[in-house]
């Protein structure tokens, strides 16, 4: 048990220690300590198989995965998947190999010795298989950052860029030269191979972001295969111009007429090609650095172009070499900020020994902001904020707008919100927000998927919501300074854009009528504990005491007249429908003060004309209460009514008081003179029993009802009778025989329209129409027998008779008859 602790605890130390070593980070800057063996080491390792298996994340050991999520489906490679990384390095050699083989066998060979065919054929096939294998591996999106899963996407992606290239270098192009007749032009389609040589630069990119190895031999290296390689092809393009010469004139090439000291190249094609191959290296290079001593040098017109061109292009190479030691020595770049940065990260990860998940997720995440660097608000620091302002709005508006949260706010709030985001990238796995924890981070999804997970006792889960683009986060949290319920965990890389909680609260207490729509909008769709601690958070009361404070100042503005101060208000987004404590609209107040102007411009803003106060009152009534004829004009003419709960007993006090003017203006703005108070009294019964003989007018004038009766079932002629007021008994009576004969006569006049006329003919309505006779109009009776008899004396028939229907069906009941139907009076059969 004691050697099995032991043993535990060992490996445990042994695990430690190569996890420190993984992370372990030396110091650049003293270039005295470094290794070059370990720097050559690494760069083995990295190239080799070690390196692929280490890179590979825990959630990708397999190398094909099966998708299927909505509009993808199928089987994908993941590009980080160990096993795909052991292939592209066994493709990075074939490359390299491919590239430094293709010059050498252009210039120095005429078709391929066996061996060396075997094995071009034998690469070239794995680059076959390699472009098969393209077809299945995933890429990053460039802008968004986002895995495409899409067959036909990845499809375009690589036959847009590198297909062509890399099936044409496939192609056995030794084996098509000998079979063309060794036809010379053939040869040339052989250099497009060398786009192979891209997949060096692509390792070399890698390296540079490794702080395992030192920048300034990474960098060295690669400028040194860039010279290499280009010394390579000039040397090999060197021996191709001499041998393409026939061979009478191959003397007179720079290889042909050369002599070493005692030793000639005028039978060059006899020497071992490992001397030739030198030897046009040697001249190459003593070209390119212009220190030769004459020994080598162009003979003829062909060789001298080359050598023209190939210095000009030296000159471009030498300042490129130069241009990037500089950079070395100066330092500065992005790459060496990004290598500085790991560095101090590594170094404060070994110091805190944080453990090897927080070290991948905090290495992962820095990365991906150094490949998405460009999106970084320093990038825009220094422009003015005219222009900043409108990137921001041609980048962020458009997702912030389509963001239910903010749903019909007005555009400067989204405007505001859109300068002041900042762009994060989160990658699978990371959690944006931990349950439990305060949020001060507003964030809005741009692209990717997340989930919300509640976690409880005992380490279990619940996947409560998938949030998607447009969605928001945190926005409980922030605005009602509550811990968030859930965890908020990356499924999909996301791209979301983030906002200070100071920053949005900030806004939103500038632009607080807005904040009143954002509120609604939380509240939509919330359980009701939520809702309450919505209503109840700081932020609402916040926005509640804002809105209190602009009614107010609208109601002044329209108390005191100030139409300009109005209109700053309203047009700065406040609604004219806001009320006061008392639930007065600016409305009410112009109505109450008499403003035309400032009535007129609410009605044109679409003020709520029928709003009622606290009171029950309309600013119709104010107006007419005021003695406002003109407010009152413009309010009826919007659709303003009056709205009196008790409207008879308004009236009948209205007549007690003697305030005839407000009476009338009562009655013109539609009031119903027959309303009744409590007593069932009408305002006339009040002027009769008062004995208020101009009340009485005006309620006449508005068709005041004479004959109505109270509860106690009296008239106001009764109780002018009571009065004795002569004059006013007089005028009710003349008024109640005006009203008793205006409702005999509507009453006529609606007996004559319910009325119905038919049209009866003598004969039958089958027969022709030579046998037709004129017929009668009548009124139709109360029943068919009486319709017969009068028919028959109007049409002088005199036999027993039936009515008949246009289609010849007997009529039975008079109500079968129409208005205007024609009938036919005809014997009856018996």
């Amino acid at each position: 048990m004691e050697m099995e602790s032991n043993r535990r605890k060992g490996g445990r130390s042994e695990d430690s220690d190569s996890e420190d070593e993984e992370f372990k980070v030396e110091d650049f800057q003293d270039s005295t300590k470094s290794s070059w063996k370990k720097h050559f080491r690494l760069l083995w390792s990295y190239s080799g198989i070690n390196q692929s298996t280490r890179s590979a994340s825990g959630n990708e050991r397999e190398i094909i995965t099966w998708r299927d999520r909505g509009h993808f489906h199928g089987l994908f490679i993941e590009p980080n998947n160990r096993w795909y990384q052991i292939w592209t390095h066994f493709i990075l050699i074939w490359a390299v190999y491919s590239s430094f083989l293709t010059p050498l066998e252009f210039a120095f060979f005429r078709g391929l010795p066996e061996n060396l065919f075997l094995l071009d054929i034998a690469g070239q096939f794995a680059f076959l298989i390699d472009i098969v294998v393209r077809f299945f591996v995933a890429y990053r999106e460039a802008q968004s950052h986002r895995m495409v899963y899409n067959h036909n996407l990845i499809a375009i992606r690589y036959l847009k860029s590198r297909f062509v290239l890399d099936l044409l270098g496939c192609l056995p192009w030794d084996y098509i030269y000998k079979a063309s007749g060794r036809k010379e032009p053939v040869r040339y389609l052989l250099w497009i191979r060398l786009s192979r040589a891209l997949r060096v630069t692509e390792l070399f990119s890698k390296l540079e972001k490794d702080i395992r190895i030192n920048y300034l031999f990474t960098r060295i290296i690669k400028l040194f295969v860039v010279e290499l390689y280009c010394t390579h092809t000039a040397a090999c393009i060197f021996y191709y111009l001499a041998t393409t010469l026939p061979p009478s004139e191959e003397g007179y090439t720079w290889i042909g007429s050369l002599q070493m000291g005692d030793y000639r190249y005028a039978h060059f094609r006899e020497i071992d090609l490992w001397t030739r191959y030198v030897t046009s290296l040697y001249f190459a290079i003593v070209t390119m650095a212009t220190v030769g001593y004459g020994e080598i040098h162009a003979v003829n017109t062909r060789e001298m172009i080359f050598v023209m061109i190939y210095v000009s292009f030296d000159m471009i190479l030498g300042a490129y070499l130069l241009g990037n030691m500089t950079a070395l020595i100066v330092k500065g770049s992005k790459t060496e900020r990004f290598r500085d940065a790991m560095a101090d990260l590594t170094k404060y990860m070994n110091r805190n020994k944080l453990g090897k998940d927080i070290r991948k997720e905090i290495e992962r995440h820095v990365g991906l902001q150094y490949e998405s660097g460009y999106t970084e608000s320093s990038t825009l620091h220094g422009l003015p904020v005219s222009i900043r302002a409108k990137v921001s709005k041609k980048l962020y508006e458009p997702y912030i707008r389509k963001v239910p949260l903010l749903k019909g706010c007005s555009d400067e709030i989204i405007n505001q919100i859109a300068l002041n985001v900042h762009e994060e990238f989160f990658l699978p796995g990371e959690l944006v927000i931990e349950q439990e924890n305060m949020v001060d981070q507003l964030y809005f999804v741009c692209h990717g998927k997340l989930d919300e997970v509640r976690r409880y006792e005992g380490e279990t889960e619940e996947s409560l919501l998938s949030l998607e683009t447009y969605s928001s986060i945190g926005e409980v949290s922030v605005l009602c300074n509550v811990p968030i319920p859930y965890t908020i965990r990356v499924v999909q890389l996301c791209r979301l854009l983030r906002i200070d909680k100071q920053t949005f609260l900030d806004i939103l207490d500038t632009y607080f009528l807005d904040g009143r729509i954002i509120i609604n909008n939380l509240l939509e769709g919330k359980e009701s504990n939520i809702q309450h601690i919505i209503n109840e958070s700081k932020i609402t009361l916040h926005i509640a005491k804002h809105e209190s404070e602009l009614a107010m100042k609208l109601n002044c503005a329209a108390h005191d007249g100030d139409l300009y101060r109005l209109r700053h208000f309203i047009g700065a987004g406040a609604d004219p429908n806001m009320t006061d404590y008392n639930g007065r609209s600016p409305l009410h107040i112009a109505a109450w003060k008499g403003v035309e102007d400032i009535a007129q411009f609410l009605i044109e803003k679409r003020a709520d004309v029928n709003a009622k106060d606290n009171f029950r009152n309309t600013p119709l009534f104010e107006a007419v209460r005021n003695g406002h004829d003109e407010v009152a004009s413009l309010l009826r003419n919007a659709g303003a009514l009056l709205a009196l709960d008790n409207v008879g007993n308004f009236l009948c006090e209205a007549v007690a008081s003697r305030d005839f003017k407000f009476l009338k203006r009562l009655l013109v703005n539609g009031t119903n003179p027959n309303s009744k108070n409590y007593d069932m009294r009408t305002p006339l019964h009040v002027a009769a029993s008062e004995a208020l003989y101009p009340a009485s007018v005006l309620l006449l004038e508005a068709r005041a009802s004479v004959i109505s009766v109270d509860r106690w079932g009296k008239t106001p002629l009764d109780e002018a009778r009571v009065g004795g007021n002569k004059s006013l008994i007089n005028l009710l009576e003349d008024a109640k025989r005006v009203q008793l004969s205006e409702f005999s006569e509507s009453f006529e006049r609606a007996d004559a329209k319910q009325k119905k006329k038919c049209t009866v003919f003598p004969f039958h309505p089958w027969e022709s129409s030579d046998d037709r006779r004129i017929g009668v109009v009548l009124w139709v009776p109360q029943n068919v027998d009486e319709l017969i008899r009068t028919a028959m004396e109007q049409l002088k028939v005199y036999d027993t008779s039936c009515i008949l229907s246009e289609d010849g069906g007997k009529i039975l009941d008079i109500n079968m008859i129409s208005d205007d139907q024609k009938l036919f009076l005809v014997v009856e059969v018996p």
